[in-house]
């Protein structure tokens, strides 16, 4: 009995349709941004495992793929008992990203707009919505410390989803420097910040109490009392005065924003302004960023100015119906004999913008056509002996 053979847990094939489906939104979302100004870069899949936990990816670093060191080097740290592994998977696109424009940012614009798209890697336990791979697209402004940055991430991103028909979608904004301010209030000293931040990200799924619970079993109970009453006093419309300049700058697209006291973004390199975009037809969030300005200088040695933000390409696909093709697309049945009749013929027809697929005939054309049409063409026509001129083919629609 042949056995099923499936891809590893948290990771998916994706049939012709998928992919092109997946293939066109992405490169609508890319296009949108490329008018912008920003520019595309690729990196490597694989990093040095000392950057991947170097202590600012939160939670993230615990889920790195590691890859085990090779030959020799492997005998003699195993031998040693020291670290197995040298290289991970990436876990996001930001951390690579720093470490390009460190070595590359003499060859770059001063201010440079990135665009990067590609797999991530993080080994959790999958479940609905959440895989070991899956894609994002980002766009990063490194080199600008003004406010221009945000607003033009905001605008790009928002821009951007509704090229590809997703509208609806809301941006959360917040301060690390506030969070870290109120936090700092209830009690809680500097090292404690980010535990802190981790428990308070999870108010969406524990509420209130659930939160004041957990921070009464890490603080006591006078920093748990001080976050309940933070918490339940919360006003979102009140937007605060370091924030207002976004929303004014934002202009119309400002109804688009919201005002989130409690967002954290799990991330240890945020510094500044954090941003998590949403969608009422999503359960979780379908993209977020926000300012790592301390990031780049530990690999450059100077300060340099970083904001970006991430779409979660996976989300998105399943918010977004397939678009019907509006591509030209035939298959052409011809008999044994006529190969190079059929790849002339193909050739004129791709000429003319047609995506054009041959097929020998076959006794069962009916099945034959019928998977044609799943798969995508829309029409079809048979070669007839002798026929070297396109306007002489009979072509018919497929699904009919």
């Amino acid at each position: 009995m042949a056995t099923q053979i499936n891809p590893p847990r948290g990771m998916r094939d994706f049939l012709p349709q998928e992919k092109s489906k997946r293939e066109d939104l992405l490169g609508k979302i890319k296009k949108s941004y490329l008018t912008r100004g920003f520019q595309e870069i690729e990196t490597p899949v694989v990093e040095e495992l000392s950057r991947l936990v170097s202590g600012q990816g939160g939670d993230n670093e615990k889920l790195v793929f590691k890859i085990q060191k090779r030959g020799e080097e492997f005998d003699s740290a195993l031998s040693a008992g020291n670290e197995l592994s040298d290289l991970g998977l990436r876990f996001d696109l930001t951390m690579p990203l720093t470490r390009f424009y460190a070595s590359n940012h003499s060859k770059l614009p001063k201010v440079f707009k990135a665009i990067q798209t590609g797999p991530v890697f993080r080994a959790e336990r999958p479940q609905k919505g959440r895989y070991r791979q899956f894609i994002q697209c980002d766009i990063d402004i490194i080199g600008d410390a003004s406010l221009l940055a945000e607003l033009e991430l905001l605008s790009a991103s928002l821009c951007a989803l509704e090229q590809i028909g997703l509208v609806g979608a809301v941006i959360r904004v917040n301060s690390r420097k506030l969070l870290t301010n109120n936090i700092s209030s209830l009690g809680i000293n500097s090292e404690d910040s980010l535990a802190a931040m981790i428990t308070i990200d999870k108010l969406d799924k524990v509420g209130i109490e659930g939160v004041a619970e957990e921070l009464r079993e890490k603080f006591g109970t006078e920093v748990a009392d001080k976050a309940k009453a933070w918490l339940a006093g919360l006003d979102s419309s009140l937007v605060p005065e370091e924030l207002q300049p976004i929303w004014d700058g934002m202009g119309e697209k400002a109804a688009s924003l919201r005002f989130d006291p409690t967002l954290v973004r799990g991330m240890g390199y945020y510094t500044g302004t954090i941003f998590e975009i949403e969608h009422p037809g999503s359960t979780g969030s379908i993209g977020g960023g926000g300012r790592y300005d301390g990031m780049i200088g530990r690999h450059l040695g100077s300060e340099v100015p970083a904001v970006g933000i991430s779409l979660g390409i996976e989300r998105i696909v399943e918010l977004v119906p397939a678009s019907p093709t509006a591509t030209k697309s035939i298959v052409l049945v011809f008999d044994s004999g006529q190969e190079a009749e059929a790849l002339e013929m193909q050739g004129q027809l791709i000429a003319e913008g047609y995506l054009t697929r041959l097929e020998l005939r076959q006794k069962n054309m009916k099945t034959l056509l019928e998977s044609m049409f799943e798969a995508g063409f829309t029409s079809f026509a048979f070669l007839p002996t002798g026929v070297t001129d396109l306007r002489d083919l009979d072509v018919k629609p497929l699904g009919n």
